[in-house]
This record gives C-alpha cells, structure tokens and sequence, in this order.
C-alpha cells in the first residue's frame, strides 16, 4: 500500500511498478497458496520456491527501486515522528552498516543456503512449522537485503557500495552456489529423506531425480541470476561514468570521510 500511494506522488515509471508487483506476486505465490504443499512434498519444488523466494522475487522488488516510493508514501508526520527517530538510533545505524557490508552480505546470501539445507536442519524445518517459516522469511528478508545493495542504481554515495564492489559483491556469491548444487546432484544416495518419510507429492519421481533436479536449480538459474544482477549492476557503473558521476562520487566519498574524521577528532 505504501508502494502505490508513493508512486503517485514520486512518479514511478511503468517498468518500475511492473518489477515491483511482479516481484510481490512472485513471493505471495511462493508463500501463501496452495503450492506450499507441493513444496513440503518434492525437495526440487522446495528449491524452486526458494529460488522465488531468495532470488527472483527480491530481486524484481529491488529493481524497482521502491526506496523513493515507500518514503513518499508513508505520511509526512509519521516519517517525522517515527521514521527518522528510529533510523538515527546509534543501534539501528550499527546494525544497518553490517548487515550491508559486503562481506557480510555475501555470507549471509550463500550462508543461508548453506544452513537451511544442512540435512539435520532440513529435516527439522520441513516437520516444525514455525521453523518452516522462521525458514522461507529469512531467505525473503536476506533476498532484499542482497539484491538491494546490487542494483542499486545510485552512485555512492547515497548508495551503500560503489558500482565495482557490487559486482565484486555478486560475482563472489557464484562460486558457493555452484559447488553446493553440483554436490547435492551428484549425491548417489538420498540427502533428504523427509520427502520420503512424509510422502511425496509425485510417486512417478524418485527421490535421487527429485534431488538432481533440486541440485540444478540451485547450480544453473540461481547462479544465472547471480549474473544477471553483475551485469545490471556493470550497467549502472557505465551509465554512472558516462554522465561523469563517478568523479561526484569520488568527491562526495572524500567529503563523508572529512565529516566523519572531524567528528571522531571531537
């Protein structure tokens, strides 16, 4: 709601609304219809939702660029009273610088791939409901969070990275994706027996192929969006330079360090 009442105001182009609603769509479909049971039931299902869930769908919403049109859409009053206030909390402000370093963020992108699908812990989120969903909102949460500080169009600053170390921060999270689909496909006996002890969906599919088409959802499209989002964000970096913003960037960076020195000098 705050997206549509800002995009009046902020004069959202068409292909910006588009990315974002789709994006939106994307994760209610993968959260809350009646394909969740397909997902509970077949472990390559259950990789594909997480491909919507991690990837695809925060990735459209982040390439909305939906930041000027929330802001524009929450009341003037309720910035001033809460919004501001709160983001200017020393707690809020640390908590925000790490959670987007960049090293940080690729951690947490490929290291909650990686734990969610530790074996034990799989098996333990797909019986307990809580951590079922405890499971699929961290991986929406973390997605946003990641595909934000890749295609973000902005130079930085205001942006949080210059535009090489986003497609540092990207290509650095192929490699893991990779290594784990690849080993989850050429596993000769089954990983997940979950699907199994609670039944599966579709009887006709046993559980390795289910498991070497899950492995190939992992290895080939997220690592393909992983290069879709180099490639955006390579773009936002030529476009930058050819309007010689690189250079007010450069500047505006040595004038933050100058502030921010001066302040710790007193």
């Amino acid at each position: 709601m705050l997206f549509a009442r800002g995009a009046r105001k902020a004069k959202v182009s068409a292909s910006r609304r588009v990315a974002f609603w789709f994006g939106l769509v994307a994760l209610y479909v993968a959260l809350h219809t009646r394909l969740d049971y397909f997902f509970e039931h077949e472990f390559f299902m259950h990789r594909a939702q997480h491909l919507v869930l991690h990837h695809l769908g925060p990735f459209f919403i982040a390439l909305s660029y939906p930041g000027a049109a929330i802001r524009a859409g929450i009341p003037f009053a309720w910035r001033q009273r809460f919004v501001r206030p709160a983001l200017a909390q020393p707690f809020v402000r640390a908590t925000l610088d790490v959670l987007f370093n960049p090293v940080v963020a690729v951690v947490l992108f490929v290291g909650l791939i990686y734990f969610w699908l530790l074996s034990p812990i799989h098996f333990v989120a797909m019986l307990d409901w809580r951590l079922y969903r405890v499971m699929n909102w961290s991986m929406v949460i973390d997605g946003l969070l990641f595909w934000w500080l890749v295609v973000d169009p902005r130079p930085a600053p205001p942006a949080r990275l210059a535009p090489g170390r986003r497609i540092l921060m990207v290509v650095a999270a192929i490699p893991p994706q990779i290594v784990l689909g690849a080993l989850i496909f050429f596993t000769p006996h089954e990983l997940y027996p979950i699907y199994s002890i609670c039944g599966r969906a579709f009887t006709w599919l046993s559980p390795l192929r289910d498991q070497q088409i899950g492995g190939l959802l992992l290895w080939i499209p997220g690592s393909m969006m992983s290069v879709i989002g180099a490639l955006i964000a390579l773009r936002h970096w030529m476009r930058l330079s050819a309007r010689g913003r690189l250079s007010d960037e450069r500047a505006a960076r040595a004038g933050l360090a100058r502030r921010q020195a001066a302040r710790a000098s007193h």
